[in-house]
């Protein structure tokens, strides 16, 4: 329609004259813009009405799931009821038995200091360690996928996943603490009721501390490399703790160190409690008590605040990593969990150490292994750690005499099959993929017994080592069985390292009879047959010769069986080598 001019004042109907406006030109783009503008809670918040939806969608899933979970913990509490409720009962009546005439009541009073600040070093670490690759909030693949790219608040989703985190945590803390209470009442130490409620702070506290802990590591993936590197000087001052136990234990105090330990933190705050329910100095413990717990609510605050902050990308390396996990742990393959867990959380700190190749073809393999030692040291130092507890559990079992010296010496050659398994990494890397194979000039088989050598040559001087002090203590006999007994060991990790994928159809051998299968008895010797058999062998012939009085004849007699042993397993080892080749 046109317009004249001065039609101002023209007749009446006509359309006035439309002056241009500079403003009224942009008008349009802004709407443009305010189409296109970052979603904001204020305009279109969806989350009531999604979350509404799921919950429904997920209703059915999540009952199966509920039953599937109390089916699962009831026979978890069952089989635990039925196998160890006779042997804790045993326990509980030889401590109390103990208590009657032994000063086990100081021991454990003059102890608490450390133990408690031992238990959270422990908690600290493993809730560090747990956030690489999990953390205290784990949003299912899905959910990140779909409900944080819809219009949802992030806190709606991500925050009960850290409340249930630490309701979680609560259990384990309880029933420790009910574990100490009657072990506390066995022992005449204190009363059931009083022992329970001095525990509770400690047992409430510091779960909480420690999925704090988690949530901070999970929420900042700078902090991953620095975790690592503490990994090493937590473990070393777990093992002080554990010396510094011992000699409270023996009576050999520190006072001023105990004083630091009480009041320098929260590991402190929680023992002083028990401390004061057990008899033991402590005048300050309420002070304790409210610092603690003041610790833990702001922890715990700071924690729910910052789990809304979690990146996504964290959420959904995380996701992918705890369903690799869990679908290992169901099938049973937990070599296939644990390299998804050291995959997510960056893979073992290395070292760049260059050696140069040696011209025999005969001492690649020993070049290479030794290569991968040198430049992944955290394996030379679990593998020292492991060393050390089998000689302070077989030493303690040995000293103890009776059926407490098998005890003793199984737990303390299973540590030391830790400790060999540690140096023989290289052999589950072949197998993991025998693709990677491809290099070496010798055939599969051979390959596998060869990277059995340096295993066995470190076990042995670890095994030297850690017979040390007792020769300074007059002993002689370790200097030669624990060296002996790393051999079998290293054949054990390279037949392990062969055993090929898990025979789940184990499992259901004989599972129609009405008494039960046998089937997960049959599973588990399959899997664990290289430990089995050779902590089996060892622990029969060393508990003979111990019996009658050590001598050269024992010494030998175990010779004799670790040789066997490492015969055996290595041809057993060659023979599934030439398997998976099949394959």
């Amino acid at each position: 329609m046109s317009v004249r001019e001065g039609g101002r004042g023209g007749a009446a109907g006509a359309e006035p004259v439309q002056e241009h406006d500079p403003v009224q030109e942009h008008e349009p783009v802004q709407e443009h813009e305010d189409e296109d503008e970052v979603w904001s809670e204020e305009h279109d918040d969806r989350t009531a009405e999604t979350l509404r939806w799921l919950r429904d969608k997920r209703r059915a899933h999540q009952r199966q799931r509920r039953r599937d979970t109390a089916v699962l913990i009831y026979c978890v509490i069952l089989a635990v009821i039925g196998y160890g409720s006779g042997f804790v009962i045993r326990f509980l009546r030889e401590l109390q038995v103990s208590a009657d005439y032994s000063g086990v009541g100081d021991d454990v009073r003059h102890t608490l200091p450390a133990v408690f600040v031992g238990v959270t070093v422990g908690l600290a670490l493993f809730a560090a360690r747990e956030a690489l690759w999990r953390g205290p909030v784990v949003v299912p693949g899905p959910s990140v996928g779909w409900v944080l790219a819809h219009p949802v608040r992030r806190a709606a989703v991500l925050k009960p996943k850290f409340r249930f985190s630490a309701a979680l945590a609560l259990a384990p803390g309880f029933l420790t603490a009910v574990a100490a209470a009657v072990v506390l009442r066995v022992i005449d130490l204190a009363s059931f009721g009083g022992a329970l409620l001095a525990a509770l702070p400690a047992a409430l506290c510091l779960p909480l501390l420690a999925v704090t802990l988690g949530m901070i590591v999970e929420g900042r993936p700078r902090l991953a490399r620095r975790v690592r590197r503490l990994t090493v000087p937590a473990v070393l001052l777990l093992a002080l703790l554990a010396v510094q136990v011992g000699l409270a234990s023996g009576g050999h105090r520190v006072a001023a160190l105990e004083w630091i330990e009480l009041w320098s933190g929260p590991w402190g705050w929680a023992a002083q409690p028990l401390m004061a329910a057990t008899g033991g100095s402590a005048p300050g413990w309420p002070a304790a008590v409210v610092l603690l717990a003041a610790a833990a609510a702001a922890a715990l605050h700071y924690g729910h605040r910052q789990a809304a902050h979690v990146p996504t990308a964290q959420l959904r390396s995380r996701a992918a990593t705890s369903s690799a996990v869990s679908a290992g742990m169901w099938s049973l393959e937990l070599r296939a969990a644990k390299l998804a867990v050291l995959e997510s959380g960056g893979g073992e700190p290395t070292w760049r150490v260059s050696v140069r190749a040696p011209r025999n073809k005969y001492l690649v393999v020993l070049w290479r292994d030794l290569l991968a030692l040198l430049r992944t040291p955290g394996r030379l130092g679990r593998a020292l750690t492991w060393a050390g507890c089998a000689a302070l559990t077989s030493g303690l079992g040995v000293e103890l005499g009776g059926e407490k010296r098998v005890v003793g010496l199984v737990l303390g050659l299973l540590f030391g099959y830790f400790a060999v398994g540690a140096l023989a990494e290289t052999a589950r890397l072949e197998t993991d993929d025998i693709r990677r194979a491809a290099w070496s000039p010798f055939r599969f088989r051979t390959l596998m017994l060869q990277h059995a050598i340096v295993p066995a040559v470190l076990g042995a001087l670890l095994g030297l080592l850690a017979a040390v002090p007792y020769a300074m203590a007059g002993v002689r006999w370790p200097l030669l069985l624990m060296p002996v007994c790393a051999v079998p060991f290293a054949a054990a990790a390279v037949f392990a390292a062969c055993r090929g994928p898990a025979r789940t159809d184990l499992m259901f051998v004989g599972g129609g009879l009405p008494t039960g299968g046998a089937g997960p008895f049959l599973f588990m010797a399959w899997y664990a047959a290289g430990p089995l058999v050779s902590i089996g062998g060892l622990t029969f012939v060393l508990n003979s010769a111990l019996s009658r009085g050590l001598d050269g004849r024992g010494v030998l007699d175990t010779a004799w069986m670790a040789a066997a042993l490492t015969a055996g397993l290595l041809l057993f080892a060659a023979r599934s080598a030439n398997k998976l080749i099949r394959r």
